[in-house]
Order: structure tokens, then C-alpha cells, then sequence
């Protein structure tokens, strides 16, 4: 029953980011994968989509684990994944930041904006990489590892990535290391949080799937974690929408502006 369940969001997200590309007029789709999970899922499946119009960058910095980088080659070697790397050390040279915090978000944003140099000259469109746990949580750089012009994974909640990659044979080094955005040197996403996905995601579920109040959470799960997740997601509601931009006219973006995406003349 649970691999009949995957291989029913397997054909949807693989459809889903070759229609989603090709409607544009474009053919060709890349995303940066670092030899995390996450990045392994939205590759596979986008190999899958695309075929030989998918390519994969490893953007690696001085502080990126060395064993990262490998987990990234087999995994493109494992699904014929082609691939670059593309060292962004030099740019983090020459604006150096001291503080960690500062270092890791300028350092997801030097990435992103590698990839879209390289959507421009390969005429791609860049692919999303961000669960739905760290979409919510706000856990995540705005314009760096949460920008892209489509996620096929955004709706899938860390834990449920964990069960896709398994079915879809992502190499077992890669599923097994602690989770991690290789930011700077022993960085570890669940230590940071403070808590485990495994702890987060079924109040993340309850309170945003199943509309849960928090009363309800409660009585399920211990208060320190309720006010935590609760407090996340809505100090972070900016991380998840585009820039308001103040209303003058009758017809504004984002307010009564809001054709579909997929519009045609």
C-alpha cells in the first residue's frame, strides 16, 4: 500500500515539473543538490522529468563538507544525473562575513544566484528544494535556497521525504546522514531547531492539514513544542509570500492582480 502511495506522487511531481517548464516555451530545468536529501529527491525526479534537460549543480564552499560533495557525485552517477561544480568560495572571500548566521544566508544566496545565472545562459528554469517543514517553519534563506521558479517537494513534510527517497532508491548514505544545510562545519538542521523532525512534523500536520487549534495541539503534544512550531510559522508568513506592494490603483499585483500562472493569451 505505502509504495502503491508513492508511486502515485511519483507520477504526479514528475508530471507536474515537466508540464510546469514546458508551458513556458523553455525544455530545460536545473537545481543545485549539495548531497542532502532533499536536493536528491527534487534531482531524481527531475531526471526523470526531463531526461538529458535536466542538469544538477554542486556549488560547494570552503566550509562544505568533502563528504557531501561525494554523496552528490554518486547520487548523479546512480540516476546518469549530468553535473558541474561550480566553487562559490571565491565569493564568500571576497565579502567575508565573521558571523555564522550571516555567513550561511549570504552563502545560500551566492548559490541562488549562481543558479539563475546559469538558468539565464542555459534558458532553464531553476527547481525548488525546500520541504514543507522548512517552508513553514520559516527555516530557510529568502532569495537563496527557498527561491525557485517551481518545487515539486514543497508539499511534502520533512519526514515523508525521508519515506520518497527510500522508495525512489536515493543511495543510502545520503538518507542515513543527519539532516544539514552544510553551512559551516559540523551545522546540523534538528540542533539548530532544537527539536527533531520526527517531533515537529505531526503538529506541523495537525495545525496545518488536519486546522487543529492550538487547544487541540495541546492535548496531543508537549507545550514548549506547540508554542515553538505555532510561533515559527506565523513569524515567518514573510518568508512564504511575495513582497506586499501598497495599493493606489484599482488593479494591483498581488491584491486584484491575480491571473493563474499558467495564463494564455
Amino acid at each position: 500500500m505505502e509504495n502503491s502511495k508513492w508511486k502515485l506522487i511519483e507520477k504526479f511531481l514528475v508530471k507536474f515539473i515537466y508540464e510546469e517548464i514546458t508551458k513556458t516555451g523553455l525544455k530545460k530545468g536545473i537545481c543545485g543538490i549539495s548531497g542532502g536529501i532533499d536536493s536528491a529527491v527534487a534531482a531524481v525526479l527531475a531526471k526523470k522529468a526531463l531526461g538529458n534537460n535536466f542538469k544538477a549543480f554542486m556549488l560547494p564552499s570552503q566550509f562544505s563538507s568533502p563528504s557531501s560533495i561525494e554523496d552528490a557525485k554518486t547520487l548523479c552517477k546512480k540516476f546518469d544525473i549530468e553535473y558541474e561544480i561550480i566553487s562559490i568560495a571565491p565569493l564568500l572571500d571576497a565579502y567575508p562575513i565573521n558571523d555564522k548566521i550571516r555567513l550561511g544566508n549570504f552563502s545560500a544566496r551566492m548559490r541562488m544566484a549562481v543558479l539563475y545565472d546559469k538558468s539565464a545562459e542555459l534558458k532553464a528554469l531553476v527547481i525548488g528544494t525546500s520541504n514543507k517543514s522548512e517552508i513553514m517553519l520559516g527555516y530557510g534563506t529568502l532569495y537563496g535556497d527557498l527561491a525557485s521558479a517551481l518545487n515539486p517537494i514543497g508539499d511534502l513534510y520533512k519526514t515523508e521525504i525521508f519515506e520518497f527517497a527510500k522508495y525512489l532508491g536515493v543511495p543510502e548514505a545520503i538518507i542515513n546522514k543527519p539532516p544539514s544545510a552544510d553551512l559551516w562545519k559540523g551545522q546540523s538542521d534538528e540542533k539548530e531547531l532544537g527539536y527533531s523532525y520526527a517531533e515537529i512534523d505531526p503538529v506541523l500536520m495537525e495545525f496545518v492539514d488536519n486546522r487543529a487549534t492550538k487547544e487541540e495541539l495541546l492535548e496531543k503534544f508537549d507545550k514548549d513544542l506547540v508554542e515553538f512550531v505555532i510561533n515559527k510559522i506565523y513569524k515567518n508568513q514573510f518568508k512564504r509570500k511575495m513582497p506586499i506592494i501598497a495599493k493606489l490603483k484599482s488593479r494591483t499585483v498581488g491584491h486584484d492582480f491575480l491571473y493563474e500562472r499558467d495564463v494564455r493569451l
